[in-house]
């Protein structure tokens, strides 16, 4: 039977952060490149956006090495967390990145800029979207395949980026076709609208992590028809909890059973339901509280704060 590979090892993912800092250099050197043959304010816009890219590979690339770090005596769940840092970084990144390309649209409205060499440099600008497309996609499968928040954000930043040259290059043509000069800065503020949706998309999603949201509604369906048999066997739980930190979930719940079970009976339960739980959610932290389903302590700890009890005077209430 294969073991499945650590989920807070991140130390082989770095390569990935790597290609993406290149990739950035490269597309924001060619989107540049074209800007200046043109003085299109939309492929400015483009340009603006790789700088963006390149801070958030740096950003994606240091948040990947915290991760790797091994569990220690401060962080005893590890330091998977830390990939939501470089998501929220990223995100805020675009979304001022999308504020200066729209105050740029606006200022080249009221000072409109005639397009030159119109052709070269749309042809510079394919060159690198394409850059982009085929990094993204190597990326995002990556992120999927571990489970990293950081690539996948850091992927999709990049598909926006696709996306945003293809709106780019159809304004630009648009003005090499028509003439209108004034389809550039529009282009460019539809171009910035699209940014900040990314952006915000981008931070919801990082601050979900760090607010230790509960997982998806499927994968909590699959928890619950794991649980399922062993209610048929006048089994109980309560206090089911679940969260995400990076490629690592987390779930904790509470096990009853009935009073006269031995703790090698409820012990070997407990192992079992573990196990089971682990199969169908793979890369979880498990970790279960066994109870008495004859013991009226037991229905006290359903809510997040444990209810006060009398049990406190016996001098072994609090480990119930």
């Amino acid at each position: 039977m294969t073991t499945s590979p650590d989920p807070t090892d991140r130390s082989s993912l770095t390569r990935f952060a790597w290609l993406s800092i290149a990739a950035a250099l490269v597309t924001m050197g060619l989107k540049g490149l074209a800007y200046v043959m043109t003085g299109s304010v939309g492929l400015l816009s483009d340009a603006l956006e790789s700088g963006v890219n390149l801070a958030g590979a740096v950003m994606a690339l240091a948040m990947l090495k915290v991760a790797a770090r091994p569990a220690d005596e401060e962080h005893a769940y590890g330091h998977s967390k830390a990939e939501y840092f470089s998501s929220g970084v990223e995100g805020t990144l675009i979304l001022l990145a999308a504020a200066s390309i729209a105050y740029e649209a606006v200022s080249r409205f009221r000072a409109p800029h005639r397009l030159e060499q119109l052709g070269l440099g749309i042809a510079v600008s394919v060159v690198a979207s394409f850059l982009n497309l085929g990094v993204a996609l190597v990326i995002l499968r990556a992120g999927k395949r571990s489970q990293s928040v950081t690539l996948v954000a850091n992927a999709q930043h990049l598909l926006t980026d696709v996306w945003t040259s293809a709106g780019v290059l159809l304004g630009v043509g648009a003005v090499a076709l028509t003439g209108w000069q004034v389809l550039d800065p529009i282009v460019a503020l539809v171009v910035a609208a699209n940014i900040i949706w990314a952006g915000v998309r981008i931070v919801r999603g990082a601050v979900l992590g760090l607010m230790d949201t509960a997982l998806p509604a499927a994968e909590l369906d699959a928890l619950r028809k794991a649980l399922e048999p062993y209610l048929r066997n006048g089994v109980q739980y309560h206090a089911l909890r679940t969260r995400q930190s990076g490629a690592r979930r987390f779930v904790s719940l509470h096990v009853l059973v009935p009073g006269e079970w031995t703790v090698h009976d409820g012990h070997q339960l407990l192992e079992r339901i573990e196990a089971d739980l682990r199969r169908v959610l793979p890369n979880a932290t498990v970790l279960t509280h066994l109870e008495s389903l004859d013991d009226p302590a037991s229905w006290d700890d359903m809510s997040l704060d444990r209810k006060e009890t009398g049990l406190k005077e016996t001098g072994e209430g609090g480990a119930a």
